[in-house]
């Protein structure tokens, strides 16, 4: 029986004490220099989106690729709580099931890194237990962080059950004496012994519900329970990037499927002046931009539901449709609609290549003229792509 091999890779594109040590590799191409990590998402692009192109046209324009920076750059932070009362780990989980603290990842964002000793610190003063996954025993889950430009942010407990919450309640003030960037706290209740980040019930412990998101002059509002994408510095540019090329179209009527919380939808009606419609599942999501479109006076109208239902009972299609889905994409009944629909453009941003080409797939009438990628989560193999479609 052969030994067990031995990973003795060691971090290049960002120093990392983790994974010289070998205890996290959710960076999992840290050890390549990043140069050749944008070449290489580059290359996989365009070997899945490159054949959807027109025949006989000189093929996809594509843009330069939008680098990230590679340290500070994750904006929020979804911690695995481990360890004790005494001693409790903020990070990940190995192979155990056991905690591993992670507290000075070089990819968190600095407000975010310079909070977690605190954070570390209140789980002991407030006697919170830890949950032990193997044993099923314990309260705390996980703590979920997100900072904003101004270095401001939001912290989440998310527990097993109420049986903590007056604890937290009580040395809250404590902590937001030393964590005067503190706007946001709430306790999310997980109750399930199942792999989810989050369950259905937030209870909000502070003044303040939503956390401001400034992005190139708008303010966006972050509802506990909405997406942001964990990459701002990537976000903003996708965003504004998106509404440039979507107004170039000049749209006189347009929709943003999995609109979240109006990153697109907003910059859009910000840069074309036209009557933008937002559809998204969540109602926090739908609140939180209903919010930042009264607030900046933009014709943005947003409605909770599910994106192909609504879709489907629409008495015509609009000039454009912009789709950012999750990982899974939008599936085959929205392509098939749109490409029944005879909307003229479709811009699709989408954080998974495979599933945007298996979407392409059922649109041959909707070419990719435009693309480009955006580095949102650099030292994996994961990356945003934006391509903006035109019917044939």
């Amino acid at each position: 029986m052969a030994p067990p091999s031995i990973d003795l890779r060691h971090s290049v594109a960002v120093p990392c004490g983790y994974f010289d040590a070998g205890v996290c590799r959710s960076c999992s191409l840290l050890d390549v220099d990043y140069a050749t990590q944008l070449a290489g998402k580059q290359a996989r692009a365009r070997e899945l989106i490159d054949g959807f192109a027109v025949a006989g046209t000189s093929g996809i324009d594509w843009l330069e690729p939008v680098a990230s920076d590679t340290a500070g750059f994750r904006t929020k932070a979804k911690l695995v709580v481990g360890g004790s009362t005494e001693a409790p780990t903020l990070g990940i989980l190995d192979r155990a099931q056991h905690g591993v603290d992670l507290e000075g990842c070089p990819i968190v964002a600095e407000p975010i890194r310079r909070a977690l000793p605190q954070l570390s610190g209140f789980v002991t003063t407030a006697r919170l237990v830890p949950y032990d996954i193997p044993a099923r025993r314990g309260e705390l889950k996980y703590l979920i962080v997100t900072a904003n430009a101004r270095g401001e942010l939001m912290l989440r407990f998310v527990l097993r059950s109420t049986e903590s919450v007056s604890r937290i309640r009580k040395h809250l003030p404590e902590l937001q004496a030393r964590l005067p960037q503190l706007r946001v706290v709430t306790v999310n209740l997980l109750p399930e012994h199942k792999a989810v980040l989050e369950g259905d019930e937030e209870l909000v412990l502070t003044d303040e519900a939503a956390l401001e998101l400034p992005l190139d002059g708008l303010t966006l509002r972050l509802l506990p329970r909405s997406f942001v994408q964990t990459n701002e510095g990537i976000a903003t540019r996708l965003y504004r990037t998106g509404a440039a090329w979507a107004a170039a179209v000049a749209p006189q009527t347009s929709w943003d499927l999995y609109c979240g919380v109006g990153g697109f939808a907003l910059h859009l009606a910000v840069a074309s002046g036209a009557r933008v419609t937002g559809v998204e599942l969540s109602a926090d999501a739908v609140a939180s931009a209903t919010s930042a479109a009264e607030a900046a006076g933009l014709d943005a109208n947003f409605i909770a539901a599910d994106a192909m239902s609504w879709a489907r009972n629409q008495e015509s299609a609009p000039d454009l449709v912009i789709v950012n889905p999750p990982r899974r994409g939008i599936g085959a009944e929205l392509a098939e609609w749109l490409e029944a629909s005879g909307v003229r453009h479709v811009l699709y941003s989408s954080c998974n290549a495979e599933s945007l080409a298996r979407d392409l797939a059922v649109m041959p009438s909707l070419a990719p003229v435009r693309s480009q990628l955006f580095d949102m989560f650099p030292h994996t193999a994961h990356f945003e792509t934006l391509v903006l479609l035109t019917r044939r």
